[in-house]
């Protein structure tokens, strides 16, 4: 059974995510997701990606866990751990309820402090209103030596659909496709979350389409489509010369390529267990007696 809520409240100390930028259409997410959720299954395949890349860092990992987090869970599909405790929760209510979750957004979640020790996410965190907001409220959920494992999203995804875009609209451009966090970025905002052995690393998927139809099919199918509040509707003319601008950047086999490139994120709940740096000015010897002991090269 899923664990149920422990608080309605934001945890102590989480900073008010109302004070963030509203960048994001809350409800226009919510509503998004809910479009998506009973033809999920036909356009997973990006999420599937980040499930089996988390799932591999996961299998890593040489420790047991007891109580997990989904944060925006989807169909809820990635596999847990033998023996753990699941609490899934979605944006969507649709999503969350057939998981048997929580409907909650991630930077706006009810559960209380320290209360598992396995945070995943994939796929959301590319459209949280307060993504550092989010990343200190998972750190603070999660007990001594818990692990957090995300994916999704980042800098350099939609970069054909963005350049095509740019194209037609040079004269008026609107705002379409999502403000985007490169991985150097991201492993700061770790950082600043209070996460130990922080690791953020990128991995870049391309597919190929022969349409821009294909692709904003895709992005729809997985509640991917724009949920800026500032959003302008794409006009049947602009869309038409959308096409030609995306066809002509075809390969000689008539499709294009597009590019999805997923940040993985990687951290823990400090412990005292963990390794800990050295402190400065700790050393017992100089870097000068360390060197001696290895012979200069020969030169000839």
């Amino acid at each position: 059974m899923p664990r149920r809520p422990l608080s309605r409240g934001l945890p102590r100390g989480t900073s008010d995510a109302v004070s963030a930028p509203e960048i994001f259409d809350r409800v226009a997410r919510r509503l998004h997701r809910d479009r998506a959720a009973p033809d999920y299954a036909a356009y997973d395949f990006l999420r599937a990606v980040m499930v089996d890349g988390l799932a591999d860092r996961l299998d890593t990992v040489k420790r047991d866990f007891t109580d997990m987090l989904d944060l925006g869970c989807f169909d809820a599909a990635f596999p847990a751990p033998p023996c753990v405790q699941v609490t899934r929760c979605d944006a969507g209510a649709t999503f969350a309820q057939a998981a048997g979750g929580v409907q909650a957004d991630e930077d706006r979640l009810p559960f209380a402090s320290e209360s598992f020790d396995l945070i995943v996410s994939a796929g959301v965190l590319d459209t949280v209103n307060d993504l550092p907001g989010a990343l200190a409220m998972a750190r603070r959920m999660l007990r001594p030596d818990g692990l957090f494992l995300a994916a999704f999203c980042g800098a350099g995804t939609l970069s054909t659909l963005r350049a095509t875009l740019r194209e037609v609209e040079r004269d008026r451009p609107a705002a379409r496709i999502h403000p985007q966090v490169d991985v150097r970025s991201a492993g700061d905002l770790l950082m600043r979350a209070g996460f130990a052995l922080p690791v953020a690393d990128v991995e870049p998927l391309t597919v190929r389409y022969s349409d821009i139809g294909g692709l904003l099919r895709d992005l729809r199918g997985m509640a991917a489509t724009n949920i800026l509040r500032d959003r302008v509707p794409l006009r049947r003319d602009t869309l038409a010369h959308a096409a030609e601008a995306f066809a002509a950047r075809a390969d000689p086999d008539g499709k294009t390529a597009e590019q999805f490139d997923i940040i993985y994120l990687t951290g823990w709940a400090p412990a005292p267990s963990q390794p800990q740096p050295a402190r400065r000015g700790s050393g017992t010897q100089s870097l000068k007696t360390a060197l001696a002991r290895f012979p200069a090269p020969k030169t000839e």
